[in-house]
């Protein structure tokens, strides 16, 4: 008997087509108004891989469940007017995607609004460029934030063949020191060094209410609640995370002084609890009500704090001055009442609250506020009744959007600023001066600058030589510095026992 008949040939199959973005526009389309930089609405095209959770899911149903920043009436009329299409080909709404297809999405996208404040130089060589990021600008294009990014921001100044690497990764709402290298050569060396911990990262925060002197060491592990909330809490079974804190400078309200330091100005401070003005310079402080069932009263002014990260979790300084009971005053998600409650999640470890915290917080967005809330709801409700809802209830000419209001300057960044970056063994360093919101309001003394004695890197290093050479203090002959170290043990200082 004859054997089996081999089959036909394989057939070659061209990858699949995929859309193109209609135009990529030079010079970029940016201007600015009422201070921020913004960007004329344009056409693009998102290319996107199927990813592994849609396979065999239908199309209209991915982005009803994925792309909630539009109506699924819009993904509808995209869908069958072909502004959304599966392998650069019309499909149904009711078509299942499968492994290896690319869904393309065109539309006319709309970019928020940055901060129109500078990208200023800090140092620049053949190989790198260190920058001091403004807040509220990300650093690479992503999600609705495309060329009001970092790097295309530094690319419309120096040409379109200019591509700067970033090194080390802030989050959008902080500010600071930031290293972009010229060629991948350079950013890989960085990089290097950054990864093998060699290199210390100062930041600086302003904290609600009045942190204690000295040094505070927060050693509590983190774990990543919900990676698409950004949520990360301390946890047990987390990851290990350590920042020393040490207390710059505090700014009381003005009655705990009796007064002395009242001021008219801007700048001045009656009470800063963890509710703020949301500005992210110096500001008028709001008075909270009184009474024993306002928890909260111990928050009254406002600290500036110097965080030493030794380990580098996502929202790792932020997290743990959650914790320390200490949060940054305009943190909007880890000083936001309306999420964790009147304790804001002081001395919290515990999973039993996260489903509810994760529910709150999705809530804030288009129509909700989510900013540091204030700790009443009468505030709470003053403030909306100030606030305009996120959606203007205007429409694009062109696509039919939903158009959003301009964010609010609590939107713009948080009070944490990367404030130095130096090598370990001393070769190089760079430092931008202290932000404007972490300087003496008016009427108030307080540094205007670092000052050695608070300095976490010279405070660690002590300990670090202490732990080497004993109780007996220096090798003789060696100098340290005067300064007085009070480590505060971290599970004292979240039950209430610390100075202050």
């Amino acid at each position: 008997m004859p054997g089996p008949q081999p089959g036909p040939p394989d057939v070659f199959e061209e990858p699949p087509a995929v859309a193109i973005t209609p135009c990529d526009p030079w010079p970029r389309p940016y201007y600015f108004k009422d201070g921020l930089r913004r960007v004329t609405p344009y056409h693009y095209t998102y290319n996107t891989n199927c990813k592994e959770r849609w396979r065999g899911r239908e199309l209209l149903e991915i982005f009803k469940d994925e792309f909630r920043d539009r109506p699924v009436e819009y993904y509808k009329d995209a869908i069958e007017s072909g502004l959304i299409v599966v392998n650069g080909k019309s499909v149904p709404i009711t078509h299942r995607v499968k492994n290896g297809d690319i869904v393309s999405h065109t539309t006319h996208r709309h970019e928020p609004p940055v901060s129109s404040s500078p990208i200023t130089i800090v140092y620049e060589s053949e190989d790198m460029i260190v920058i001091s990021k403004p807040s509220g600008i990300p650093v690479h294009p992503a999600g609705r934030y495309h060329y009001n990014s970092i790097v295309e921001i530094l690319r419309s100044s120096r040409g379109p063949e200019f591509n700067p690497l970033p090194c080390n990764r802030l989050d959008r709402l902080t500010s600071g020191i930031m290293f972009l290298a010229k060629h991948p050569a350079a950013a890989q060396e960085m990089t290097r060094q950054i990864m093998a911990r060699t290199v210390k990262k100062e930041y600086v925060a302003r904290v609600a209410g009045e942190f204690p002197e000295g040094k505070v060491v927060c050693d509590q592990p983190m774990l990543q609640i919900s990676p698409k909330l950004g949520l990360n809490r301390v946890r047990a079974n987390g990851k290990d995370a350590r920042t020393v804190f040490v207390r710059l400078a505090y700014y009381p309200p003005k009655e705990e002084d009796g007064g002395n330091n009242s001021s008219s100005g801007s700048n001045s401070i009656e009470k800063e609890t963890t509710a703020t003005s949301n500005d992210i310079g110096p500001q008028t402080c709001p008075t909270p009500p009184t009474g024993p069932s306002k928890p909260w009263q111990q928050h009254r002014g406002y600290s500036i704090v110097r965080c030493l990260p030794l380990t580098g979790r996502t929202h790792q300084i932020r997290v743990h001055l959650q914790f320390l009971g200490h949060p940054i005053t305009n943190d909007p998600i880890y000083c936001n009442q309306k999420v964790f409650g009147i304790s804001l999640g002081r001395g919290d470890d515990t999973s039993s609250h996260d489903d509810d915290i994760m529910t709150r917080l999705a809530r804030m967005g288009k129509s909700e506020v989510a900013d540091a809330i204030a700790y009443h709801d009468e505030m709470v409700d003053e403030y909306n009744k100030r606030k305009s809802e996120k959606m203007t209830g205007e429409t694009c000419d062109v696509c039919d959007t939903p158009l959003y209001s301009d964010p609010g300057v609590h939107e713009l960044g948080i009070y944490l600023h990367a404030l130095r970056y130096a090598d370990e063994e001393g070769s190089w360093g760079y430092e931008t001066p202290l932000p404007e919101w972490a300087l003496p309001p008016s009427g108030y003394e307080g540094p205007r600058e670092p000052t050695r004695e608070t300095d976490p890197i010279v405070l660690q290093k002590m300990e670090e030589l202490s732990l080497v050479e004993g109780a007996g203090g220096a090798k003789e002959g060696g100098e340290r510095p005067d300064v007085n170290v009070n480590v505060n043990v971290v599970k004292n200082f979240v039950l209430g026992t610390h100075p202050g």
